[in-house]
């Protein structure tokens, strides 16, 4: 629609949505060219000191001071904003000039932060590690299928609410912060087998808010939730272990990307269905991006001869955070088929 066409009021609205979708997209460092750019270009057009609030909104929002993105990505953002800003001809705002030097002179780390919005606008911070694969695991990122799977926990979070839950291979803790943040359940478990992925995921929870026991568990203050983190051995669990994580919901995601994973982790489900108090009643949603088409169909031939059976539920009905939309995520819902039921 041309902008002469619009209402002052209709005008606001879109630079006010623009400056949120920047923002999203700018604290959790979506690829800098899947920015809305071109939108950014017709707001500058009209109004070329626009950019400021976009510099308000990005590099000099209060979460960025604190937790700031990669060096990088935010040399590289500015150097966008700043030749956005110059093709319109207008005179240089020196606020953005002056941002961009700042990021130069800082230091560099192998350590960035990320934070995703919540409805709420309560952000969920997370320390990561720069490279994808890092001291040997792929835990200490976040993937799209933990994204994926935190928007679909919040459109559904009466799931959640007031459950006990444990999280499989819950990496850095994205998934797990979301949940206790949006839909109050009564007990999280967050595990891992990695201690790098660990000792990062206990300082994450530290960064929202949450606190660590002198038992060197993680809990919160919080009257609602009960959080702790444990080491968990898909290889060399034990039934013991099992039953005292006391969980009635279990969920995991982006954890079958490996072959020799694909087996394992059926059979750590199957105990679960076996061990735990909730047994049968047992709720288990695994999401996957699915990459490898083979890999993901020998895991779901891997569960069903492991005897679980799955079905694939609904896609999202809305975006809640900015990723890779590109790829291909599913979440299974997992129960024990009737005849492994009937023998329990």
């Amino acid at each position: 629609m041309d902008h002469q066409l619009l209402s002052k009021e209709q005008v606001v609205d879109s630079q006010d949505t623009l400056c949120d979708t920047f923002q999203r997209d700018f604290l959790c460092c979506r690829r800098i060219g899947s920015l809305p750019w071109k939108e950014l270009d017709h707001q500058l057009t009209l109004q070329p000191s626009f950019a400021l609030r976009i510099l308000e909104k990005t590099i000099n929002h209060p979460v960025c001071r604190k937790y700031p993105p990669a060096l990088q990505y935010r040399r590289l953002f500015l150097s966008e904003l700043i030749k956005k800003h110059e093709r319109t001809g207008a005179d240089p705002l020196d606020d953005l000039y002056s941002a961009l030097a700042e990021v130069l002179n800082s230091e560099d780390t192998a350590v960035c932060y990320k934070s995703y919005c919540l409805p709420t606008q309560e952000p969920v911070t997370l320390s990561e590690n720069i490279a994808i694969i890092s001291e040997g695991t792929t835990g200490l990122v976040t993937w799209e299928a933990a994204i994926f799977l935190a928007e679909w926990a919040i459109e559904n979070n009466d799931i959640f609410t007031n459950r006990t839950i444990l999280e499989l291979g819950s990496g850095i803790g994205l998934t797990g912060l979301v949940i206790c943040k949006s839909c109050a359940p009564k007990k999280y478990t967050f595990s891992d087998c990695h201690q790098k992925v660990l000792q990062l995921l206990k300082e994450n929870i530290r960064l929202n808010s949450f606190i660590q026991s002198e038992k060197h568990s993680v809990t919160s203050e919080s009257p609602k939730t009960v959080l702790s983190v444990t080491e968990l051995d898909w290889e060399s669990v034990t039934e013991e272990q099992l039953l005292n994580l006391d969980a009635d919901i279990v969920i995991a995601s982006d954890v079958v990307y490996d072959p020799e994973i694909v087996t394992s982790f059926p059979k750590v489900l199957q105990k679960l269905f076996h061990y735990t108090k909730a047994g049968n009643n047992l709720e288990v949603f695994v999401a996957s991006t699915i990459r490898n088409p083979e890999t993901y169909k020998l895991f779901q031939t891997s569960l069903d001869v492991t005897g679980l059976r799955w079905q694939v539920l609904p896609d999202l009905k809305r975006n809640i955070f900015a990723y890779d939309k590109n790829c291909t995520v599913q979440i299974l819902k997992l129960t024990l088929k009737e005849n492994l039921l009937a023998k329990s």
